[in-house]
């Protein structure tokens, strides 16, 4: 990919996440939860998986939950950390080049990763050529209204106080794109779904901290590498509680969800009906309706 064309700075993304490692313990809520949300969806499919990955920034989160529920989780024989960090059977690698063989998974998760990928279309395809024939990839990365509080008065403080504005939250993917994506990597039987959560803190900085002590400050390229003054600060923290602020007095902040699932495609698999081959006229069906 053309140097140009990047948006997120992955070796900036890595020293924020070696940097937050130490202390994520005491800011993992967010992963934890989506985590757990995405162990759900993998409870409800009924099929043995012999070989799994987690693509996961926290890799050993996943297989740690997983066990605390019930091992056999989705039939997973073998899981293996695909970052550094897991417990047990780990590769270090990168959601941009993986190194998987074609056709030798069976599952790849991916829990909060996928967001600061810069080629999210390319990423979807190595994953979907990993697998074998009915294996099943599922994640979740935070969408396009993540954070939408925080973006507006940002934006909104850095123009009042300083010379312009500087992109500070990463842009992100919306629901729409997400499911033409999957299909755009040819995986069968696409779903690209939604859930919204809503956190509360007691000021903008605490927000801000919280996202710093995840490992998901502003890793963009085209970032100010200028710091935020602090009376740029100030007014996005005024902004921020006289807009978002509840009876509490406690912000708001939003967190999009969106959930990725595909399978890889095979001969056994139940296929949409060929285009007009129906046999009911929704026409006469209407008409006798009324």
């Amino acid at each position: 990919m053309n140097d140009k064309s990047l948006v997120f700075d992955r070796a900036q993304l890595r020293r924020q996440r070696r940097r937050a490692a130490a202390g994520f313990a005491a800011h993992d809520f967010l992963y934890r939860e989506l985590a757990w949300r995405l162990l759900d969806r993998l409870a409800d499919i009924r099929q043995g998986f012999p070989l799994a990955v987690d693509l996961s920034p926290r890799p050993g989160m996943l297989e740690a939950i997983r066990r605390g529920i019930d091992p056999r989780l989705g039939g997973i024989e073998a899981m293996v950390g695909g970052a550094e960090g897991a417990a047990g059977l780990r590769l270090a690698c990168d959601e941009e080049a993986l190194p998987f063989r074609a056709g030798s998974l069976d599952l790849v998760l991916s829990c909060m990763g996928l967001h600061w990928v810069n080629d999210l279309p390319g990423a979807l395809v190595q994953i979907r050529d990993a697998l074998r024939p009915d294996g099943l990839f599922l994640a979740v990365l935070l969408g396009g209204e993540t954070l939408t509080e925080l973006r507006q008065c940002l934006m909104e403080a850095e123009l009042a106080e300083a010379s312009g504005a500087s992109p500070r939250v990463s842009p992100m993917v919306g629901l729409r794109d997400a499911a033409g994506l999957l299909q755009r990597a040819s995986f069968a039987l696409p779903v690209a779904d939604a859930e919204t959560l809503t956190v509360t803190y007691p000021d903008a900085m605490a927000l801000m901290r919280d996202l710093r002590g995840m490992g998901e400050g502003n890793a963009l390229v085209a970032r100010a590498r200028r710091p935020l003054g602090r009376r740029v600060l100030a007014r996005a923290s005024a902004l921020y509680a006289a807009r978002f602020a509840g009876s509490d007095g406690r912000i708001a902040a939003t967190f999009q969800a969106i959930f990725m699932t595909g399978w890889s495609p095979a001969a056994n698999q139940q296929q949409p009906a060929r285009r007009g081959s129906g046999e009911v006229s929704l026409t006469e069906f209407f008409a006798k309706k009324r």
